[in-house]
């Protein structure tokens, strides 16, 4: 749809600027013939006077009757020639302008059979492509389940303490997983996007305890890590509909990509406030901060603090923001570098309804499709 407007509107400023060209070009040539032919009828009075002065040997006074008749002639001719110019030159200018309309008509028509082709070769290869990644998705999960379930197999028996090298070993292979689940997660999720496909289901939720569970689910890797990890909330409900897992898929995002970048001592505070019209979610914290020059970027798919950052694959935001604007929500970022950044996104607060009420053709609905800017992943816990 991008590519058919984009198109659409570079033929039209093509064509205005060709129409303004043909009329300049034709105005300059106007000109052109009508300055010569001034200069013509200049040359010719000139002549004549010329003629008549050295015929008598002073200034002309009186015509004969027959060089009046002559003249009259010669003058007669010469307009007939310029009429005749006149109806050649427009005539010309009618065909070249026929000629050029069919030419372009032509030259479209191919450029639209060619993109038509392509995309259908291009949405032929992505179809091919989704159906590979859910198999793949679909069976890479399947393994990493049985590698955890096989890590439970081989784990000591309940009177036996595991060894610190076993414990270590464990505890890394259980992170490696959740990881490589959550990259799974994320890569389908992007797939979902492209393709229109990720839906949610909306419904009246209490945002605070949202935003409580979510910090209860990230406590344990953030005091891992000898990071403060606390919620500051409102001590009434406030509601807004919203698809729980995604939302929380969202903070999830937000808390993981505000421990990437917060040291050992530092501090992250998750809020919730009731606006005018909207709850404002916030996850702030005391790392390095954000470049100005970055606020707008962070949000793009694939973005990376610096060329050779390998924490993470750059796609958390960017499904984040998919996912809050399909919720008619906004979402940014500020940040002072060296003091920190804070992340922040609205949603629509809920009419007034009973606590859990589906929202209106919530469950009982087709449920919401993010049309190629929505976004998607399964609820993950650390």
């Amino acid at each position: 749809m991008k590519t058919d407007d984009s198109l659409r509107t570079e033929r039209k400023k093509s064509d205005d600027a060709l129409k303004r060209d043909r009329a300049s070009a034709a105005r300059v040539a106007d000109v052109v013939v009508n300055r010569a032919r001034e200069v013509a009828d200049d040359v010719l009075t000139a002549a004549r006077l010329k003629a008549d002065h050295e015929s008598l040997g002073r200034p002309r006074t009186v015509e004969t009757s027959a060089l009046v008749g002559e003249r009259a002639q010669a003058d007669r001719v010469v307009l007939g020639e310029r009429a005749s110019a006149d109806v050649a030159l427009s005539s010309d200018r009618e065909d070249r302008a026929d000629v050029l309309e069919a030419l372009l008509i032509h030259e479209r028509a191919a450029t639209d059979a060619y993109l038509l082709t392509e995309r259908a070769r291009s949405d032929d290869a992505v179809a091919h492509r989704d159906d590979f990644l859910g198999m793949v998705a679909h069976d890479l999960r399947n393994l990493l389940h049985g590698v955890v379930l096989s890590l439970e197999l081989v784990r000591p028996g309940s009177k036996e303490e595991p060894t610190p090298q076993v414990a270590g070993a464990t505890a890394r292979i259980r992170r490696h997983v959740a990881r490589m689940t959550r990259l799974i997660g994320d890569l389908v999720d992007v797939t979902s996007i492209d393709a229109g496909k990720l839906a949610m289901a909306p419904v009246r939720v209490d945002a605070t305890a949202l935003a409580t569970e979510a910090v209860e689910t990230f406590d344990p890797a953030a005091r891992e890590q000898g990071v403060s990890l606390a919620a500051e909330v409102p001590t009434t409900p406030v509601f807004a509909e919203f698809d729980h897992e995604r939302m929380l898929q969202v903070f999830a995002n937000l808390i993981s990509n505000a421990l990437k970048f917060t040291p050992a001592g530092g501090s992250i505070i998750v809020r919730v406030e009731e606006g005018r019209g909207v709850v404002r979610f916030s996850v702030s914290d005391t790392g390095v901060g954000i470049p100005a020059p970055m606020l707008e970027t962070v949000f793009e798919r694939f973005w990376q603090v610096g060329e050779h950052d390998r924490r993470g694959q750059g796609l958390g935001l960017y499904i984040s923001k998919c996912i809050v604007e399909a919720h008619h929500g906004r979402i940014w970022a500020e940040s002072e570098v060296g003091k920190g950044s804070r992340l922040q996104f609205t949603l629509p607060v809920a009419s007034s309804r009973r606590r859990g009420s589906p929202a209106p053709g919530g469950a009982k609905r087709d449920k919401t499709r993010l049309a190629r800017r929505g976004k998607g992943k399964e609820r993950r816990r650390r």
